[in-house]
């Protein structure tokens, strides 16, 4: 059957975030119903993605393997979110045979790095004052070296099973052949129009006379194809030492919108991270994120840790008091990472301190029933408090991407990648776009005489708020897989997607599917165009500022129950998005 559906639903789904969008003439979608599978599972937020990490995993691959496949398709065809040209977090959780202890979760970082010759002034203009963003995000100045692909070459020489050129096919078939743009992107491409200078970029995505490809144009990469073929060939030492890290270094320094600082031995000496996650208690649950530079993995479960004072289960039948304590608990763990979290390589972080049950339950305290609190300040944790974090610029409309792999054999895989802010830098090196990230740096190296924690140095990376999350149960059972794009908005979806879960009981489509609320320091946040907009007026008695927006998530989760006769695995894809579940 085919309907007509207002901006109210459709627009999410292709992340339009204006009235403009009235009425198109759409497939149905079908809401609250999980993808359900017993074997495997895929969610991603394309269906070319999704379908490449099937295919590896019915060709006998794990979910490391998938997750290569799949970043090497979202590179092409969801480029304004994440590519190889960027960074991210995963969490890999081993199959149960080889899970004795969460110790055994690994969480790998590929997040990147500030070149040898930045800065801490590098964002500011010859006055001293921070330079607008849109000045500083395109061209070279923004660039760190990209660390994705670095970090998954690692996680599959320690945990893959198929032969890493195998993982390129899906990636170089598709390059050749070219895939039909979507709506989503014909849209993104243009709306950033007026932005588009940077020449590769633009001959790429728009025609002659300056448009951007229309939906269902065949875009074709063969640029692409050929820098994956020397990946495939050669690994990804090509991208750090070889033809391609000169490519990379020359477009950089040479592009003529902003040169950068990158130079060669950036690229030669950048090393991916092998950690251990963040894990702590959750009621019954384990809940497991990934390590600083993200903050996702602390604040989501300090988020979590203040909430376990309250009975948040039977607070779901009063949606303004569960959102007015949801709310403040954001809050507080947002002052405290605002204040204290950077890469903890550079700042003595108090992480232990942070996530102690002590230290959370005296946050929670700080909550009252019935009345707002006013500005939420960081708790006191000593002399660090000297530390200053000034929040950097980072939107929630398009960029990062997110999704989830179960293999055959139970192992899983929650990553987060991103090129930071939509299309990145601009600059294109071999058919990929390569990031801005070193805008999620506070532009501002000192406030008050203080130095900013999240300042630019030399070799540091920039503080995230990816949170992809893995949830097990008492029996060290992995049991939901999540995560979310869209910027320090990130914690607030992923915390709100594990609440629907694990305390309101909706299966993984209903809690994806369900209107956003949130706060980070300030206001409370509504989703527009959603029920929740009638819940103003009682929020704003108890003394919040309430406002409505777009909150274009992307979350991409997985949940797993265990029968006597197996699995059940419930896959989710964010309407808001053009994700797709697979599985078998």
């Amino acid at each position: 059957m085919i309907v007509f559906l207002t901006h109210s639903r459709f627009c999410r789904r292709i992340g339009i975030a204006t009235l403009a969008c009235v009425f198109v003439l759409v497939a149905p979608i079908e809401a609250d119903e999980p993808v359900r599978a017993t074997r495997q599972m895929v969610v991603t937020a394309n269906p070319w993605a999704t379908e490449a990490g099937l295919k590896i995993l019915r060709a006998g691959g794990n979910a490391v393997d998938a997750a290569i496949a799949i970043q090497l398709v979202l590179s092409m065809v969801e480029p304004q979110s994440s590519g190889i040209g960027g960074g991210a977090f995963m969490l890999f959780s081993p199959a149960p045979e080889a899970l004795e202890d969460s110790a055994q979760i690994v969480a790998y970082q590929g997040r990147e790095t500030a070149p040898a010759l930045a800065t801490p002034d590098m964002f500011l203009d010859q006055n001293g004052q921070t330079i607008e963003y849109q000045d500083s995000a395109i061209g070279g100045l923004s660039v760190g070296v990209p660390g994705v692909l670095r970090m998954l070459e690692q996680a599959h020489q320690e945990n893959g099973r198929l032969p890493w050129p195998a993982l390129f096919t899906s990636a170089i078939e598709l390059a050749e052949k070219g895939f039909e743009i979507s709506s989503r992107l014909y849209f993104l491409l243009s709306q950033y129009q007026r932005r588009a200078e940077a020449e590769y970029f633009t001959q790429h995505y728009y025609d002659h006379d300056g448009a951007p490809r229309k939906v269902g144009h065949l875009l074709v990469n063969h640029d692409y194809a050929e820098t994956l073929r020397k990946l495939a060939k050669d690994g990804a030492e090509v991208m750090y030492s070889g033809s391609l890290a000169r490519e990379i270094v020359a477009a950089v320094k040479g592009n003529s919108i902003r040169p950068g600082r990158l130079v060669l031995s950036d690229m030669e000496s950048y090393v991916a991270q092998r950690l251990d996650p963040i894990c702590t208690p959750y009621r019954q649950w384990r809940i497991c994120g990934p390590q600083l530079p993200s903050s996702g993995g602390i604040t989501v479960q300090q988020i979590l840790g203040i909430l376990q004072e309250f009975d948040i289960a039977s607070l779901g039948s009063n949606l303004v008091e569960a959102i007015h304590v949801v709310s403040e608990a954001s809050r507080l763990a947002y002052a405290d990472r605002n204040l204290y979290l950077a890469d903890d390589s550079f700042v003595d972080v108090p992480v232990s301190l942070l996530l102690s049950p002590a230290y959370l339950a005296e946050r929670a305290s700080l909550i009252k029933l019935g009345r707002a609190m006013s500005e939420p300040q960081p708790g006191s944790l000593g002399e660090l408090t000297a530390w200053n974090f000034s929040p950097s610029v980072h939107s929630d409309w398009t960029s990062t991407s997110h999704f989830s792999v179960v293999d055959q054999w139970g192992a899983g895989v929650s990553m987060t990648t991103t090129i930071q802010m939509v299309f990145g830098s601009q600059l294109m090196v071999g058919g990929f776009i390569l990031n801005n990230q070193l805008t999620d740096f506070s532009y501002q190296p000192e406030r008050d005489g203080k130095p900013v924690a999240n300042r630019v140095e030399s070799g540091k990376r920039p503080l995230s708020s990816m949170s992809p999350t893995m949830v097990f149960d008492a029996d060290g059972r992995l049991r939901v897989l999540i995560g979310s794009p869209g910027g320090t908005r990130i914690i607030n979806y992923v915390t709100q997607a594990l609440l629907g879960v694990l305390d309101w009981e909706r299966n993984i489509q209903e809690a994806i599917d369900a209107p956003h609320f949130l706060a980070q320091t300030g206001s409370i946040e509504l989703e527009d165009f959603t029920d929740l907009a009638q819940h103003q007026d009682a929020l704003e008695a108890l003394g919040h500022e309430v406002r409505t927006r777009a909150l274009n998530s992307g979350l991409h989760g997985i949940t797993i129950d265990y029968t006597a006769t197996g699995r059940l695995l419930r896959g989710g894809a964010d309407p808001r998005r053009e994700g797709l579940a697979m599985g078998d």
